[in-house]
């Protein structure tokens, strides 16, 4: 904050209704200079809402794609070079926005910083997203590209068979677009992050905010190394076995291959690591050592969005502070909605129903 947004922090902090009159007559400057410190400050962090609310770390930020998934779903198994009979649905995705509608649920404040086109696809990402109750304010629309698009078919078995990504626009998410927010983020609980931006302005997040606690969505294995070097600054990793293959240069063919890997993580500085197999078990670890998990046996509708949900029920433990082993039961619920959903974000998510799954582990 400069000097003058301290000052008039500090008038606010000690009277939250003072009207910004006051507080131009107090400092002695126009009272339109005033509203524009104040509106700097909103986009800080520093304070929210009416009546100048102030701000905690209570919240997380979220950095990532922000798209429109359009998903066909089989009646039958997949014919190639043909048209298969099914249905086909139309729902906000992206991994960073999933995330943080997935934790809008569990009652998490999530800021989004992503990037949409100004086109009708942005339009109702920033509008419908704003209503369920992700802060929306810091987003940047482009006048260059389009809003990402991500169109999958899926099975008769709901797994899916083939996904095609236009996101080009994703390389709008600029080091000099988050510099705006770097006080907003610096001030956040949590810092979510997924591997669609470029590699350069990744490696910016890690090189400005290392101190933060910082959970990566590894998104698919061609995105993941981009985070390879910067394994060590990372708070909770979550890669599938490919991923985890991948950056770690090994190969993993069974449980005990599954076991070294989340040590080998752990060796190189990953605080808690995640890796999850499919239906197999999942393997996780922190300081207080190595784990793995039998995984629930689920009648996939929809694989997307499930490591979305996975992921936000990390962030949600870490934030209400629930230890590792009750945090994966929790993820691997969440998961379980969104697989059993059409939707990519479960309707029966929430942090009530969350935490009546904590009651019974």
């Amino acid at each position: 904050m400069t000097k003058r947004e301290i000052e008039i922090y500090n008038l606010i902090k000690n009277n939250p209704f003072i009207s910004q009159k006051e507080i131009a007559e107090k400092v002695g400057i126009k009272r339109s200079s005033v509203g524009v410190h104040v509106a700097n400050l909103i986009k800080k962090g520093r304070i929210k809402g009416k009546c100048y609310v102030l701000n905690q770390n209570d919240y997380a930020v979220i950095i990532g794609g922000s798209n429109m998934d359009l998903t066909g779903f089989s009646n039958e198994f997949i014919i190639l070079n043909d048209s298969n009979p099914g249905k086909l649905k139309i729902s906000m995705g992206g991994v960073g926005r999933n995330i943080a509608e997935n934790l809008v649920k569990l009652n998490i404040n999530a800021k989004l910083l992503s990037v949409v086109g100004s086109d009708i696809y942005g339009d109702k990402i920033i509008n419908e997203s704003r209503k369920i109750g992700i802060d929306m304010d810091n987003i940047y629309i482009s006048h260059n590209n389009p809003t990402s698009t991500y169109l999958s078919v899926m099975d008769k078995d709901g797994d899916m068979k083939l996904a095609i990504s236009d996101m080009d626009i994703s390389s709008e998410i600029s080091i000099e677009y988050l510099e705006k927010y770097k006080e907003l983020i610096l001030r956040a609980k949590a810092l979510v992050i997924d591997t669609n931006m470029d590699e350069h302005v990744i490696d910016y997040i890690f090189d400005a905010f290392s101190d933060k606690k910082i959970f990566v969505d590894t998104v698919s294995t061609v995105k993941a190394v981009k985070i390879k070097k910067h394994l060590n600054k990372i708070y909770t990793l979550k890669p599938n076995k490919i991923e985890a293959e991948k950056l770690l240069d090994i190969e993993i063919n069974n449980e005990i291959d599954m076991q070294n890997a989340v040590e080998k993580f752990l060796k190189l500085g990953v605080q808690q690591v995640i890796i999850s197999n499919g239906s197999k078990n999942i393997h996780f670890g922190n300081c207080e050592g190595v784990f793995n998990m039998k995984t629930e046996r689920i009648d996939i509708v929809n694989s997307t969005g499930a490591g979305d949900a996975f992921i936000a029920g990390l962030v949600y433990s870490y934030m209400k502070d629930i230890e590792l082993d009750k945090a994966i039961k929790l993820s691997m619920k969440m998961s379980r909605f969104a697989l059993e959903s059409e939707k990519t974000i479960s309707d029966l998510i929430s942090e009530k129903i969350i935490l009546e799954s904590i009651k019974e582990i």
